[in-house]
């Protein structure tokens, strides 16, 4: 079988109609790419067919239910915060994309908090003296051992009412958009973060629509890793701190960072060296394609779409796109912003992480709901036991 195989064959392989398909793929079951022949198509990795037709004729038992909710193939917990519709990413409802045309960070904060009031992710006040000083130099050293120190000291979300946490919610945005290098003051963030970076009121507009577009992303791992540390009742700054613990990984949040080493090659060896090297030893292209978006994410339309980028990363996009036919992610388009503003090294995370925090705050928000710690069972297939040392005890 082909690696890549058509709508027409993927729908008689699991005996569905292409709409059951589209909606494999936009749940990330089933990764798909543009047709080189025809862009207006698809193809559709024979893999993954493979492991759906499995899975159907053997059943699903229990045990496989488990392992795939906590896997991705089944979303498990129920939220009213993100979504996928169209191919489209979605807060409460509202396409994002459309809703970064002309929002704030802020003003996606409101809705995604469900908050009556407008928010404001202003610099905090001092940090209590329990608390220890944070790093001099902006930057995640700074943005992680604030939270950390704060998660030492803070308290229980258990007992406190939405708008005593909504307060909270918003000091922690304004502190870590602080830490990453925002100047001080009460403006919208992304104005914060301008002056801050001493950037015009141009760049101000694009660090705007990054930041909305970025804002939550349905259950990721970082949002599930908040939501679990929110249902034992920790305190909020615990909360956030799990979850950038896991958007820091370079599989995640901190994506963008293998993109920016892959445009440090492109300037060096060029386009065309690049893309020839990583397809003849079968590397991935960081920040190209996404198993949610077969059609292209439209976050990094969006994004890109603001500006023009640097003419070498432009010329990888477009070889990337020749020889692959996948469409850059916003990882690709975030740091290529970076590039275009010539903003610090490390900005890229910094937005992703400020942005992300709102939505890793309102799942934590959203699970103090529930009631319930978040408890899931291991399976064990380690080595049994010697049940004639159970019997005898310790020698």
């Amino acid at each position: 079988m082909a690696a890549w195989i058509s709508m027409d064959e993927a729908c008689r392989l699991l005996d569905v109609k292409p709409q059951t398909v589209y909606a494999y793929a936009s749940r990330g079951k089933l990764e798909a790419m543009p047709d080189p022949a025809d862009v207006r198509r698809s193809l559709y990795r024979a893999d993954d067919i493979a492991r759906l037709t499995r899975r159907k004729q053997t059943g699903r038992n229990r045990e496989a239910l488990a392992a795939d909710t906590l896997f991705g193939a089944e979303p498990s917990i129920p939220t009213a915060l993100s979504a996928f519709f169209h191919g489209r990413p979605h807060y409460r409802g509202r396409d994002a994309v459309d809703l970064s045309a002309s929002a704030s960070l802020e003003e996606a904060a409101r809705l995604l908090w469900d908050a009556d009031q407008a928010m404001v992710f202003a610099s905090p006040a001092p940090l209590p003296s329990t608390v220890p000083p944070r790093a001099a130099r902006p930057g995640r050293v700074a943005a992680f051992s604030g939270l950390a120190g704060l998660a030492a000291v803070g308290h229980s979300t258990r007992g406190r009412l939405p708008r005593v946490l909504l307060t909270e919610c918003q000091s922690l945005v304004g502190r870590l958009a602080d830490a990453f290098g925002a100047a001080p003051g009460e403006q919208p963030v992304h104005l914060r973060f301008a002056r801050g970076w001493k950037r015009p009121d141009t760049v101000a507009e694009q660090l705007r629509r990054a930041l909305v577009l970025l804002a939550d992303h349905e259950l990721t791992s970082s949002a599930f890793a908040a939501r679990i540390t929110a249902s034992t009742g920790a305190s909020l700054p615990a909360c956030l701190l799990a979850g950038l613990t896991a958007l820091s990984g370079p599989l995640h949040g901190d994506a963008s960072g293998r993109v920016q080493a892959l445009f440090g090659e492109v300037e060096r060896l060029g386009a065309e060296a690049v893309v020839t090297h990583h397809l003849a030893n079968g590397l991935d292209l960081a920040g190209f394609g996404h198993p949610i978006y077969p059609d292209g994410d439209p976050r990094a339309a969006a994004l890109l779409a603001t500006f023009e980028p640097p003419e070498a990363i432009a010329r990888f996009m477009e070889k990337v796109a020749e020889l692959t036919g996948l469409r850059p992610n916003i990882d690709v388009a975030l740091a290529a912003l970076v590039a275009h503003c010539r903003l610090p090294a490390d900005a890229a995370f910094g937005l992703y992480a400020t942005a992300r925090s709102v939505g890793l705050l309102a799942h934590s928000l959203e699970q103090l709901g529930v009631g319930q710690v978040i408890r899931p069972r291991g399976r064990y297939v380690g080595p049994q036991p010697d049940a004639r040392q159970d019997r005898q005890g310790p020698g």
